[in-house]
């Protein structure tokens, strides 16, 4: 076993143990391929791990099954590093191969945060599901009776989606978090529960587990494991009619015989029957909180409709789909099961989530992913942005962006935020700077109603910073010397009626001032202009509550979501999720206009009384107030303000060169 440098434990062991120590089945860890100092994620890029693949996955399997023997048992490959003291604990359950190896592709970046623990099930292992189902609670309440205060993470690949399902149902009392890739809770309505018969009187030469396992990878089992079936055909030719880069795996044709021979394939397909049944006969005592993953291939089971299914009988169930994937989501390319979690928040580090404490930022690689979806809104708007200097000069860029934090950023929402995104990839590209919104809760709570977006439409701002508007995440992201980005007008200047352009809705407490004050946090005030040049509501708030179904859905959606400033009066109270009607136009461009740091270091004292505070909260909005003044007035003299000048500047002088504005 030393070839796979994996550490087995027998079903009975208790993980929470050193990973050091000789097992009961034998093994010991040899070498060690990576050690982290630290649970988090800052430095390390994904792109500087070593990268594993579909060849791993076999030649590893190959060494797992070569002496296979025993009861089912825990094993951790060495490149999952040390866990950290705080690190939760990571179980993986495996599908119908029963290796273990599924998160072959995920363990070096999984090990970061987790403490990575795998299940394998020898080929020739016959367990029954309850079994199996009793083997995994003990390890689970082992780990929860050393670390109570933890959750356990238990991640199920289709017959393990049912395993997992199984646990949470039997111990609705342990902390427990489920990640749930394409579970096999629908096998009963799988076509392949007719194949059954047929593979009991197949000789053994006309084994289908091959094209099965790699249909399965591909999203189409069932073309392949029919048509080879009914004529005879030899495995080789499955192989042929797969894309060239599986069909690379000719290979491996003897490794996944062995995986699957026709006996062990046919007990898993009938626990896959009994394991379905056992763990939909006990959803409704699940209480853990539930991710799944939903491929839009897999033919073996009816994914889709079936995650659906398990969203409403499931209380506390988020799902994220991905369309062009097949059953064996974890080996395919493009599959980043760290990023899932972390645009999900489904990490965290004990009982409840801590949106600063438990936030892991984004790797180079992974903020490059999620921004190159939406860099056409910079090459859209050419956003100008201009900051101030410490002598009270303006200089294009942001060299007046105060580079430690705390500091807090302080101004004016655009229609449906959209400069929101031009601001955080700027700040990051300039300057490495993580800019942390402080944002509405529907992009965090799941909605129990209404017509509001699903949550996944928000993976990538929770994946880049934001967190849910509350004093406490304001005060822990001060304490932790964020940049905070922070908006007093919220979503009434976000879903602003017509002709309010560029008027602030703040509420008359001076909210930001003393919790700034108290970590010494720079407040920097700014003005951003632009979206009358490209955009027009034609359709607001109040048009819309005037016809009966809009304004029911309005109210709906509000009674389903947090209510925001319920002590405050006037307008600014009137936060009503709502979505205007828009008119686009032929885009203008974004100017942004970053004031001098107000320095609140040393003044904690003196803005703990209340006229101070509302002193210098006056002073913030009339700042924010004379930035939009000078923008709009400025912009006139941009000879590139219209996006058909800038494209001819563009085209002369390459599409990479920055475009001139308005001389400072």
């Amino acid at each position: 076993m030393a070839a796979i440098g994996a550490c087995f434990f027998a079903g009975g062991f208790s993980p929470v143990f050193g990973r050091g120590m000789k097992s009961a089945g034998g093994g010991r860890r040899t070498n060690l391929v990576s050690v982290r100092s630290s649970a988090v994620l800052t430095d390390l890029d994904a792109a500087e791990m070593e990268r594993r693949s579909l060849k791993d996955y076999f030649e590893r399997s190959k060494e797992l099954i070569r002496s296979d023997g025993g009861p089912p048992r825990w094993f951790s490959l060495l490149e999952c590093g040390s866990p950290s003291d705080s690190s939760p604990l990571l179980l993986f359950l495996p599908g119908i191969d029963g290796v273990g190896l599924g998160l072959i592709k995920h363990h070096q970046r999984l090990g970061k945060l987790f403490d990575v623990w795998c299940l394998h099930i020898p080929v020739e292992d016959r367990t029954s599901f309850t079994e199996l189902v009793k083997m995994v609670e003990r390890t689970v309440r082992s780990a929860n009776y050393r670390s109570p205060n933890k959750p356990i993470y238990l991640v199920g690949e289709s017959l393990g989606g049912c395993l997992a399902l199984a646990v949470a149902a039997r111990n609705p009392d342990i902390d427990l978090a489920l990640i749930l890739a394409n579970p096999a809770t629908s096998f009963n309505k799988s076509p392949l529960q007719s194949l059954m018969p047929l593979l009991s009187l197949m000789p053994d030469e006309l084994n289908f587990s091959l094209p099965l396992i790699l249909g399965l990878i591909t999203g189409d089992p069932l073309r392949m494991v029919i048509t080879n079936a009914e004529k005879g055909l030899p495995l080789q030719q499955s192989v042929g009619e797969l894309p060239l880069g599986l069909a690379t795996l000719s290979s491996y044709l003897s490794v996944v015989s062995d995986i699957l021979p026709r006996e062990t394939l046919l007990w898993k397909l009938k626990m896959l029957h009994s394991a379905s049944a056992y763990a939909n006969s006990r959803l409704h005592a699940v209480k853990a909180e539930i991710l799944i993953l939903s491929s839009g291939k897999d033919q073996l089971l009816s994914i889709q409709e079936e995650c659906e299914r398990l969203n409403h009988a499931l209380p506390n169930c988020e799902i994220r789909k991905f369309t062009d994937s097949g059953h064996f989501l974890f080996l395919e390319d493009g599959i980043d099961l760290v990023t899932i979690i972390k645009g999900v928040r489904f990490y965290r580090r004990t009982k409840c989530l801590d949106y600063i404490l438990d936030y892991i930022p984004p790797t180079p690689s992974e903020f490059k992913k999620v921004a190159e979806p939406i860099r056409w809104v910079n090459s859209v708007t050419c956003p100008v942005m201009l900051s101030t200097l410490d002598d009270g000069k303006i200089v294009r860029g942001l060299a007046g962006i105060p580079l430690e934090g705390p500091a807090l950023f302080i101004g004016y929402h655009m229609l449906l935020g959209i400069e929101t995104i031009p601001l955080v990839l700027q700040f990051m590209d300039e300057k490495n700077i993580l800019l942390r919104g402080i944002a509405h809760p529907i992009m965090f709570k799941r909605s129990s109603g209404g017509s509001l977006p699903d949550l996944s439409r928000y993976d990538v701002i929770r994946l880049v910073g934001a967190v849910p508007v509350s004093g406490i995440n304001f005060y822990k992201l001060m304490s932790s010397k964020s940049h905070a980005l922070l908006y007093p007008g919220g979503m009434r200047e976000a879903v602003h009626r017509k002709g309010e352009e560029y008027k602030l809705f703040w509420p008359e407490q001076s909210e930001f001032v003393r919790i700034a004050a108290r970590f010494g946090a720079k407040i920097i005030p700014f003005g951003v202009v632009g979206e009358d040049d490209v955009s027009q509501v034609v359709f607001d708030y109040d048009d819309l509550m005037r016809i009966p179904y809009f304004r029911d859905q309005i109210k709906e959606n509000t009674r389903n979501h947090v209510k925001l400033r319920t002590d405050s009066g006037g307008e600014v109270a009137n936060q009503e999720l709502h979505m205007p009607g828009i008119l686009p136009k032929l885009p203008g461009r974004f100017y942004y206009l970053f004031g001098k740091p107000i320095e609140t270091k040393g003044r904690y004292q003196e803005l703990r009384e209340k006229e101070k505070a509302r002193e210098l909260y006056l002073q913030v909005k009339s700042e924010v107030e004379s930035n939009i003044a000078y923008l709009k007035e400025k912009r006139k003299s941009d000879p590139y303000r219209n996006i058909l000048p800038r494209l001819f500047f563009q085209a002369t002088h390459g599409f990479t060169s920055e475009v001139p504005t308005f001389e400072l």
